[in-house]
């Protein structure tokens, strides 16, 4: 089976389990693991930021980074494709009492005066008001599009003076990176909080980073134990991540690649259904046709070939390091085969 589910299936290499194995460890919810500490120092640092914090999931890191930002019985923006809105189980709201208001797009790209004139700051006692924007680069479910960097400072610009929060959903923020050239704390500073995952493109098996003031950290730190977030010797997972950092960053470059050779592949054969030259990332977004997204992806994988449905008519590929580029070709020719309703 070549799995282009997500890139949340890689595996640990040996040479990752290996440093796991070797990690020196502590009890983390005492601030004595000196690996998870190391780790949180380094991506701050790479970020522009003061402090970081280890966290189990991106949605975990997201949750605790938003409510540093958003009060109960404020708003958060963001896009209506965004994975706090879409993918999170409502965590904001039942967690911190945070709503949403969202906006739409054609290509995922923020618009900033369009974003800046949502935000509602002399609310009253009407209105609610908006305490952050939430902005996801890469966007997911905008086929991996990274947000240009420009449009980042804008709206930064914006939303301070404003008062307002920014938070970054950078769960891929490493293959934006890679993508545009952009140095990641350029990116970082733009923001007060950034969350990026280590468990996806770089191929930990477990594993996010919180990073912004210190203040707000320090915050963060006793509501993720408030929510049963703290852990004991998390150096072991810490490790992985550490290793990925020196590893598996620049690599991400073939992943782009083989996602770009699984698109041509697709359309020599179905050309309707994707277009290679929108495929910035790691991600490819298929028209399903007339099969319908829930029949692409059941034949798909009886020919050995597993993909995400995004509701009845959109599919999703995702290459990653457990994915050769050969690979990549070969699913693009089962998929665009199915796609042209030769099988």
């Amino acid at each position: 089976m070549i799995d282009l589910r997500s890139d949340t299936v890689t595996r640990p290499t040996e040479a990752m389990r290996r440093a796991m194995t070797m990690a020196e460890v502590g009890d983390d919810v005492y601030g004595e693991d000196p690996t998870v500490v190391a780790l949180e120092e380094r991506v701050a640092g790479l970020l522009g930021h003061e402090a970081g914090l280890f966290c189990a999931t991106g949605s975990l890191a997201n949750v605790l980074g938003v409510a540093q930002l958003v009060g109960a019985g404020q708003e958060l923006l963001c896009d209506e494709k965004a994975h706090v809105v879409r993918a999170e189980l409502g965590a904001h709201a039942a967690l911190s009492g945070v709503t949403t208001r969202t906006w739409a797009t054609g290509d995922g790209r923020i618009d900033p005066a369009r974003v800046l004139a949502l935000a509602e700051v002399e609310a009253g006692p009407y209105l609610v008001r908006t305490g952050a924007i939430a902005v996801e680069d890469t966007h997911n479910l905008a086929g991996g599009v990274v947000q240009p960097y420009q449009r980042l400072v804008e709206l930064s610009r914006g939303a301070r003076r404003l008062e307002v929060g920014l938070h970054l959903d950078g769960a891929r923020l490493w293959n934006a990176h890679v993508a545009s050239g952009v140095a990641l704390a350029e990116i970082g500073q733009l923001f007060e909080t950034v969350n990026v995952c280590f468990s996806k493109g770089l191929g930990a098996p477990v594993g996010s980073v919180l990073v912004g003031p210190t203040e707000r950290i320090a915050a963060a730190r006793v509501l993720r134990k408030r929510l049963g977030g703290g852990w004991r010797q998390a150096g072991i997972l810490a490790a992985a991540a550490m290793y990925a950092l020196e590893h598996h960053v620049d690599r991400l470059a073939d992943d782009h690649a083989a996602a770009r050779e699984f698109a041509r592949a697709v359309e020599e054969r179905a050309s309707d259904s994707v277009d290679p030259a929108a495929v910035e990332t790691n991600i490819v977004i298929l028209d399903a046709g007339p099969r319908g997204a829930a029949g692409l992806v059941e034949a798909a994988a009886t020919e050995g070939v597993a993909l995400s449905a995004l509701g009845s008519g959109l599919v999703r590929a995702i290459t990653h390091l457990d994915v050769t580029r050969y690979e990549a070709r070969q699913a693009g020719d089962v998929v665009g085969t199915l796609l042209a309703g030769r099988r």
